[in-house]
């Protein structure tokens, strides 16, 4: 028997039922806030000193979190499906609620299309979908700029399109590690020398370039000829 087959057909009943799941999913939610909660104190309390007893209670504490959770993404499955919106078994852990903003890059594994048991073909039964939080690493590149020249036979006429303004006057540094660089050093307050030290890992080597300005000199990092 179906769990529509075991659904009342009274309005109220059914009213009645969706008040009650409704109760116990919001209790359950408090649950989980408050097993976080304990958690978080019991780790900061296990900050600077083992306790055999405290590593057990977190486990107990994280497995029933886990229990929990599970049992949330089940629930959530049941009311996507009986919404008629299909989703994937395993994307629905809280473990995998991956920012929606960020850019998805799909890898399909294909099962076998022929049983190698009896040799016919294969049904589909579906997919399980798991995410993986990735970081793709900055990178240097060279921009090279070429200007074409040109010149009329007839007048002798010369034409070439102007170079391109660049942030430092005489410097090989494109905006772009510029900016980089200045985000690094007063919101992130990476020194330059460590910047510098990451970017010869690259192969880059980041010399401080001494500007003149207001009756004083001040260094900064530019991309070394």
């Amino acid at each position: 028997m179906t769990d529509d087959a075991r659904l009342p057909d009274d309005v109220d009943a059914l009213k009645a039922l969706l008040l009650e799941a409704r109760a116990q999913l919001a209790e359950r939610d408090i649950e989980i806030e408050q097993l976080n909660a304990q958690i978080d104190k019991l780790k900061r309390m296990q900050f600077g000193r083992k306790s055999e007893q405290l590593d057990r209670q977190i486990e107990r504490l994280e497995t029933e979190l886990e229990d929990l959770t599970g049992g949330r993404g089940v629930a959530d499955v049941h009311r996507a499906r009986a919404s008629g919106t299909n989703v994937a078994v395993g994307a629905t852990s809280s473990k995998e609620a991956l920012s929606p903003h960020l850019p998805r890059e799909e890898h399909m594994l294909q099962p076998d299309s022929i049983c190698p048991n009896c040799g016919k073909a294969m049904q589909s039964l579906g997919e399980d979908v798991s995410e993986q939080l990735a970081r793709v690493a900055a990178m240097f590149k060279v921009v090279r700029t070429i200007r074409r020249k040109a010149a009329c036979t007839c007048c002798n006429h010369f034409s070439q399109p102007p170079m391109p303004g660049l942030p430092i006057e005489r410097s090989i540094a494109h905006p772009s590690p510029l900016a980089d660089i200045l985000v690094s050093k007063f919101a992130d307050h990476q020194p330059l020398y460590r910047q510098s030290a990451i970017a010869t890992r690259d192969g880059v080597k980041l010399a401080p370039c001494q500007h003149e300005g207001a009756g004083s000199a001040s260094a900064r990092p530019c991309a070394s000829r």
